[in-house]
């Protein structure tokens, strides 16, 4: 009990002189032991590491999942050590709904076969989602967090411990200080006093007393600078690991960055697929007009062949029922027709589009290419040309030019 008593006692000066140590530097009536500048710019860079990872770490998270009550779940889950449950990501939640909607529609309708196709295209956007929402916590969330929970706390201790330390050196020093100076001012008054009247006892050197102290301060001084020493060697080295910090975190931004590209060119390529299936469907015209299925041929001509003029040498034969029309197969292979004179039209190629047959013409994303219509020709057709080259193309794969 003796033990703890004087222990907590000590503690509770320690701290005490810390505290006024602390104060007067403060006020600026105590002087401060300064760190050399190539250690404060450790200090700086750590402190500005640790300041962007926590952003950094936290707007990737709010990036991951945009919700804050599924944050805090996932972030209960993780201080309680228990495994997250599996959540079902918007798109194949959205995937869910298609199907249902197209079963309720008819799956055989033109409305309900495209839900079905959509909501298959959204369920693996789903998935695609999810895996890379895994990849990235595991490669870039978990070594950020890593350093602030591991070694940024460390470094912080270590800090902490050298302040106190700093502290407890620069106390010695003021004691010191004041030891010497009054060793100096008990040298210069007479060794005597007077402790009661008409009775002068012959008092101990003042200036041997003081000598003594200033002995017992220069101990503690040195005792104090060989602990401030050792502790601000531990820290540097912890705050030079700064370094190995930064090339792990550029490994992990690297491998973010590469599951972010994966995923994304997955999603471009789910996507380019289901605009091929539904590049053959009636739908809506991509950045033009929009359009519905093909009239009846007794119906006026369609939306895009009266924005692009038709070839008016050519004219428009009906087909009649058992006998082969010649002309019309003749007016509507692009092999065989010429372009009109003016009135021709720039389209920007939006997707990459392969050719089905010879009467087509394949397509590369972002090229331009000149288009007209046809008589006779499905409204979702135009002929393209590209050089010596000519073909029927999708409309919903261009966008067409004034």
């Amino acid at each position: 009990m003796d033990f703890n008593v004087k222990k907590l006692a000590s503690d509770a000066g320690v701290f005490f002189s810390r505290a006024m140590q602390f104060t007067e530097e403060k006020l600026g009536q105590a002087e401060k032991t300064e760190l050399d500048a190539h250690f404060e710019n450790l200090l700086a860079r750590a402190d500005c590491t640790k300041n962007w990872t926590e952003k950094i770490l936290r707007q990737t998270e709010v990036l991951l999942q945009p919700n804050p009550s599924a944050r805090v779940e996932e972030f209960l889950y993780e201080k309680l050590d228990r495994k997250v449950p599996s959540r079902v990501t918007n798109g194949e939640l959205l995937a869910q709904y298609m199907t249902e909607a197209a079963n309720d529609f008819g799956p055989g309708t033109p409305y309900g076969k495209t839900l079905i196709k959509v909501g298959e295209t959204q369920r693996r956007l789903g998935a695609a989602e999810r895996d890379f929402i895994h990849s990235a916590s595991i490669n870039f969330l978990t070594p950020l967090r890593n350093f602030l929970e591991g070694d940024w706390r460390t470094i912080s201790k270590e800090r902490r411990i050298l302040q106190n330390r700093r502290l407890d050196l620069d106390a010695c020093k003021a004691r010191l200080k004041k030891a010497k100076a009054a060793e100096a001012k008990a040298a210069a008054v007479p060794d005597f006093q007077e402790t009661r009247p008409r009775n002068y006892i012959l008092s101990a050197s003042a200036s041997a007393l003081w000598s003594d102290e200033v002995e017992k301060a220069e101990h503690e001084l040195r005792l104090t600078q060989t602990e401030f020493d050792r502790q601000a060697e531990v820290t540097r080295l912890l705050l030079e690991g700064i370094s190995s910090t930064h090339v792990n975190h550029l490994r992990c931004l690297h491998e973010f960055v590469e599951s972010q590209t994966n995923y994304y060119a997955q999603c471009y390529q789910y996507m380019l697929d289901l605009q091929k299936q539904l590049g053959r469907f009636s739908g809506t015209f991509v950045g033009n007009a929009e359009s519905t299925s093909p009239p009846p041929a007794a119906a006026s001509p369609p939306a895009v062949a009266a924005t692009l003029p038709a070839v008016p040498t050519i004219p428009v034969v009906p087909t009649i029922v058992g006998v082969p029309n010649s002309v019309a197969e003749s007016v509507l292979n692009p092999n065989e027709v010429k372009p009109p004179a003016s009135g021709t039209r720039k389209a920007r190629v939006l997707y990459d589009y392969e050719a089905a047959d010879s009467t087509e013409l394949a397509l590369l994303a972002d090229e331009m290419i000149t288009v007209y219509s046809l008589p006779g020709m499905d409204p979702d057709w135009l002929i393209g040309e590209r050089g010596n080259q000519k073909g029927k193309v999708p409309v919903t794969y261009l966008e067409l030019l004034s």
